[in-house]
């Protein structure tokens, strides 16, 4: 067949790669950003059509003005003891991340991931559910367990890995499990936890139930089939779950145009799929809390899922090991024009007459000693590679309700075997 563009003229196909706008060494500016006023956007009715709210997937859901007063229609209104128990909760986060990465660098763990920056884009929000919601997190959501008052000492044997870790070493540093929280087990494979909200909340819906799901994802696993198989599905069965977007910036090295940052915002990923979307301040408390208020209503009122794009930047690394100095400018977390969450709300609180610095540095003595008591506690049930910390045993268990025979015989065979070998229950000699 002949060519079709045989004598033609035409230009050269060219191939666009995303680029961020600094890497080391740039002076940063984040003056192309247009943040809004606090108070420029409108607050919906609970059941407000998906196609009407099409605005608020593009612009920024904020209610801290830059006098640090609660404004407009998105303000929770909500009272100084929610407020100081929400900061409270923030700074927690902030001294266990601070704690749990020097016992990384030590040697006591393998492995560790900060959420410096990002502490209103998950504790807010919990404060917003009810406790019997299930949350389906990701990696960098601690603050969930945190914020439903969860066991610093259990969270730390989990990163330890250690004999109280009641996941028996099975699980990598941070991905926790907790069914008494309602808190899923987290996976290393992004956005897994995307349909599997989305599931528990149509079967929520089936059996008549009241309780809702929510998930988080970071920007980057927007790009992953299973963030839109689960769309598919929510906007199909207008399943009740809440499902989050958190866009620091960085998907590890890869900055958020590789994920679509640079045609769109990934609240308008709702557009497409005919649900409703909010893109939120995510370093501002009380905007996450008054989304996550809205959306968690709308999906209790049987008006569908909302999907919310937490706008934020993540401060640190991606992990202890990733060095962010090797791929952005170093100015970039200073330069963030959106501030610091924990910041923003401590002044919001002194605004109100409700806080003070010198509470607020009390505070922080306090959780950091808060902290270093549960370090303590759990490390005396030992740490990254101070001997053999579950028993050997247990290799054959947990994975059927009752032991199947051949692997009754297995265990078995290696009892024998180690005994023939000297070795005791503990891996000694």
């Amino acid at each position: 067949m002949a060519d079709d563009h045989a004598g033609r003229n035409l230009p050269p196909l060219s191939l666009h790669i995303p680029e961020p706008r600094f890497r080391p060494g740039d002076t940063v500016d984040f003056g192309h950003f247009e943040i809004p006023a606090a108070d420029a956007s409108s607050r919906p009715p609970i059941d407000a059509a998906a196609e009407a709210m099409r605005g608020h997937s593009y612009g920024l859901v904020r209610v801290l003005d830059e006098d640090d007063r609660a404004v407009g229609a998105w303000d929770p209104k909500l009272s100084p003891e929610r407020l100081l128990r929400m900061l409270r909760h923030m700074a927690l986060t902030r001294a266990f991340d601070e704690r749990m990465y020097r016992a990384q660098r030590q040697g006591k763990t393998s492995f560790y991931m900060k959420c410096t920056g990002e502490e209103a884009t998950c504790i807010p929000a919990t404060h917003a559910l009810d406790r019997g919601d299930m949350v389906f997190p990701s990696y960098r959501q601690q603050g969930v367990l945190i914020a439903r008052d969860w066991s610093l000492v259990d969270m730390i044997c989990q990163i330890y890995s250690n004999s109280g870790d009641r996941l028996k070493g099975r699980q990598m540093p941070i991905m926790y499990s907790a069914k008494e929280a309602n808190f899923f087990s987290i996976s290393g494979n992004l956005a897994t936890q995307y349909p599997q909200a989305v599931g528990w909340a149509m079967a929520s819906a089936a059996k008549g139930d009241t309780r809702i799901a929510t998930a988080w994802c970071g920007e980057g696993s927007t790009a992953e089939g299973d963030f839109h198989s689960a769309l598919t599905f929510a906007s199909v069965y207008r399943a009740p779950v809440v499902l989050n977007v958190v866009n620091n910036q960085w998907a590890i090295s890869s900055f958020s145009g590789f994920a679509g940052a640079e045609a769109t915002t990934f609240a308008a990923r709702a557009v497409g799929y005919g649900i409703a979307g909010l893109r939120v301040d995510g370093n501002d408390a009380l905007a996450v809390y008054a989304a996550t208020e809205w959306a968690a209503e709308r999906a209790r009122g049987n008006h569908g899922p909302t999907l919310i794009e937490h706008f934020t930047y993540r401060s640190e690394g991606h992990s202890t090991s990733d060095d962010p100095t090797k791929y952005r400018s170093a100015d970039e977390r200073t330069a963030w024009p959106l501030g610091d969450p924990i910041a923003r709300l401590k002044a919001h609180v002194i605004a109100i007459g409700a806080w003070d610095e010198e509470r607020h540095a009390a505070m922080d003595r306090e959780l950091a000693e808060q902290v270093r008591a549960a370090g303590k506690q759990a490390e005396a049930l030992g740490v990254l590679g101070d001997g053999m910390h579950q028993p050997f045993s247990t290799m054959f268990e947990d994975v059927f309700e009752e032991m199947p025979w051949h692997l009754r015989e297995q265990s078995a065979q290696m009892h024998a075997e180690r005994a023939v070998s000297g070795i005791t229950a503990g891996g000694e000699k």
